[in-house]
């Protein structure tokens, strides 16, 4: 039994960073992975993670250069810090689980339930019972086999799915869920990028980025749009110090002064070590929450004034005519935007939006990155059509150095979207697998994770299995989900650690351990590898290299082919068995399935795999016209009442996804602490708060219900005036479930309107 114990709010505050990466991010990864294992294990982690016949870093989705060009530390901190806890040396046994009674778990921190190792068996709660205990493998996919045979419908199933699973178990699980009759495949996306999916969808056909790295490398204007690059994705710090290397600009759209977009300080190159690096962001936007549409619609209307002035020289009227639709309409709407409602949405000067507009007239190629400090909020999808707006205006589409680039945060999650994990997937994709697999798939749309929590909470579904993720803390309205997951019959979690969802569960209880990405995995016809797609629909292998924490681990595939087999019996009649044995069985009928695959395992034997094509840089857009379509977008601003703050979750820098490594924020100056709230010095005295006062944050949403987080010191920090940050997921509580984004359903994360009060027990 280790004897990690339980973190205690201990606050210290530095001043924030000005440069991000440099020396303390090798030390601190370098430590962090030495507390988890030894320097044998770490070295073989490290040397091999990112490397063309290595495994994919468990973390981010950003791409990695082509074989030839990558460093052999292709690495961020982050990166090293998540594998070190995926091939830590420390295991959770039947053992701790008779020590610890689920009651007990459910009062330790996500930090002490993710520091007590690998899952090494399969475990179950009965019903009634208090404890955990081992359960053999045929044993326990019987009971969730039996409990998804007797329910009276497929669809009072959920089938959970995080962005760590890889291509070839997601695309049998929706195959899975699909042949048992449902498509109840809520997944992280719904909660994270969904607002991306939609946006693009309607206006360029395809719901992915259009860029590739070499695009960013060359572009002359990147904008980089509530994103922290520092903490979520390090390694696109790489790619923006190569882009200002040949001459790009950059912009950074952000609610909060980032120190990864302020300087660069690069570990592996002597600039970064012992040089001052390099500075990224050309003009720092401090944009007030929520204002991002507002700022996009200004300088929609300056490039349409700069036409008028200068007709034939501002806008690409030949890409205008030939590839897009709807322009006419779009510029009336857009010329009726009014400077001083863009002024008051986004915080700005007219004077800082006209030099950002300058610096686009005088860009020839334009890219736009964002990530969830737009998709969760209230308007996320117009303001994703009006950047592709903005970007149709100069032909900033489907060419070298330009186009959008929504930033996946998770490593596989757009792979799970093209292997048909969504719960509303194109009726050309179901008739593609029903042929395949001589099959009727369900044609009626199925529940998003948000619609999941509801059909939970209503006593709609009673069964929910979970693949690679912890549902309960990436969730909003945290009482709700917990009360929702609670209502469930059985909850089975596939996972490689412990987490909050295995505390919070229904009645019959499953824990289902997997290998991780890390971990070899040999089946009957030999060694295996998975493939994963990044977020530039870059294809590639991975292939682990550690021997598992366990022998009594199953891989994912396995897990689900077994479940499929027990479940479905004779029903359908495809090879589960089949797929076990050999992965590449699977790829072959992904080939036949979805359209780029074709030819499969050839190509993705390659070194560095293939890239997937995409129609919109070919001058083809999957919309009803066939052409990009412009759309027209409502004003809009998020507004707070007097006295409150519009809040917005994020992560720490110790931090992946739910998962705290530490109780650190280094960049942005905090130390041994996580329940903290960050707000302008000016918004505190107009509050009549003070500096490391102690308050509770208190949601105000208009279905009377009051969300309290409690305990929370202030911090004065730089936010932009009116709003507020603190971490997540100690802050999900506060997020409605109802309050989602227009049209995609995603929670609002990034826009919660929250009082400070004092502390109930701070008197």
């Amino acid at each position: 039994m280790t004897s990690i114990e339980d973190p205690s709010d201990d606050l210290s505050v530095t001043p924030p960073r000005t440069w991000a990466t440099g020396v303390p991010a090798v030390t601190h990864a370098l430590e962090y992975a030495l507390g988890q294992t030894s320097v044998r294990r770490t070295a073989l982690t490290l040397l091999n993670i990112n490397q063309a016949k290595g495994f994919d870093c468990p973390g981010c989705a950003w791409p990695e250069p082509a074989p030839g060009e990558r460093h052999r530390n292709e690495y961020c901190e982050n990166g090293a810090k998540h594998i070190a806890d995926e091939a830590t040396s420390r295991r959770v046994t039947a053992d701790f689980f008779r020590a610890y009674s689920i009651a007990e778990l459910g009062r330790r921190s996500d930090y002490w339930l993710n520091q007590q190792g690998r899952l090494t068996e399969p475990m179950v709660k009965r019903s009634g019972a208090s404890h955990y205990e081992p359960i053999g493998w045929d044993d326990a996919l019987g009971i969730l086999a039996e409990e998804l045979r007797r329910l009276d419908s497929p669809d009072e199933a959920l089938f959970y799915v995080s962005g760590r699973l890889n291509n070839e178990a997601a695309f049998l699980l929706q195959l899975f869920a699909r042949a048992y009759g449902t498509n109840n495949l809520p997944d992280c996306s719904n909660m994270c990028h969904e607002s991306s999916g939609f946006g693009l969808g309607e206006t360029l056909g395809i719901g992915k980025g259009s860029v590739s790295l070499d695009d960013i490398h060359h572009s002359d204007l990147i904008f980089v749009v509530g994103q922290n690059p520092g903490t979520n994705h390090p390694r696109m710090l790489s790619a923006l110090e190569e882009t200002k290397r040949n001459g790009g600009q950059v912009v950074a759209v952000n609610t909060l002064p980032e120190a990864g977009l302020m300087r660069f300080k690069h570990p592996q190159r002597a600039r970064g070590v012992i040089g001052k690096g390099t500075p990224i962001a050309d003009q720092f936007l401090h944009i007030r929450a929520g204002g991002d549409l507002a700022l996009f619609q200004a300088l929609n209307l300056l490039l349409l004034e700069a036409e008028d002035a200068a007709p034939g020289t501002v806008l690409d009227r030949s890409f205008i005519d030939s590839d897009t639709t709807g322009f006419e309409e779009f510029a009336e709407h857009a010329r009726k935007i009014r400077w001083d409602d863009v002024i008051a949405a986004t915080g700005l000067t007219r004077e800082e939006i006209e030099e950002v507009h300058q610096r686009v007239l005088n860009a020839k190629s334009v890219i736009v990155c964002w990530a969830m400090g737009l998709t969760q909020q209230k308007h996320g999808v117009p303001s994703i059509r009006e950047i592709v707006n903005f970007l149709l205006l100069r032909g900033n589409i489907g060419r070298p150095g330009a186009g959008v680039c929504p930033v996946r945060g998770h490593s596989n999650v757009q792979g799970d979207r093209t292997m048909g994990v969504w719960e509303r997937m194109p009726q050309a994709f179901l008739d593609s697998l029903g042929r395949e697999f001589d099959f009727t798939p369900p044609s009626h749309h199925g529940l998003d994770a948000v619609d999941s929590i509801r059909a939970m909470r209503d006593g709609k579904a009673h069964v929910f299995l979970g693949v690679a993720g912890n549902f309960v803390r990436a969730t909003p309205d945290s009482a709700v989900t917990e009360q929702a997951m609670r209502n469930c019959r059985l909850t089975a979690q596939i996972s490689t650690k412990l987490n909050r969802s295995h505390t919070v569960c229904g009645e019959t209880a499953l824990i289902l351990p997997t290998l991780g990405r890390s971990d070899r995995d040999i089946q009957e016809s030999g060694e295996q590898f998975y493939t994963v797609e990044d977020s530039m629909s870059e294809v590639h292998a991975s292939r682990g290299r550690l021997a598992p924490a366990s022998p009594h681990l199953l891989s994912e595939v396995a897990i689900i082919s077994r479940l499929a087999r027990r479940t479905l019996g004779d029903s359908v009649d495809i090879p589960w068995e089949l797929f076990e044995r050999d992965y590449g069985t699977i790829r072959d009928r992904i080939a036949r399935v979805i359209p780029g695959f074709e030819d499969f395992n050839a190509r993705v034997d390659r070194p560095g795999g293939f890239t997937l094509p995409n129609p919109v840089n070919h001058g083809v857009y999957p919309t009803p016209s066939g052409k990009a379509v412009f759309t027209r977008n409502e004003f809009t601003m998020l507004r707070a009442p007097k006295g409150h703050l519009i809040l917005q979750t994020l992560r720490s820098h110790d931090q992946w996804n739910t998962v705290p490594y530490a109780m650190n924020d280094r960049y942005r100056g905090i130390h041994n602490a996580r329940r903290v709230v960050l707000v302008n010095p000016d918004d505190l005295a107009d509050l009549g708060l003070a500096d490391r006062d102690l308050v509770d944050l208190v949601g105000v949403w208009d279905d009377g219900v009051e969300r309290r987080a409690p305990g929370f010191r202030v911090v004065a920090y730089p936010t932009s005036p009116g709003s507020a940050a603190s971490y997540y997921p100690e802050t999900n509580v506060l997020v409605p479930l109802d309050s989602v984004a227009d049209i995609s359903n995603c929670p609002t994360s990034k826009g919660v309107v929250v009082r400070l009060e004092p502390a109930r027990d701070s008197d």
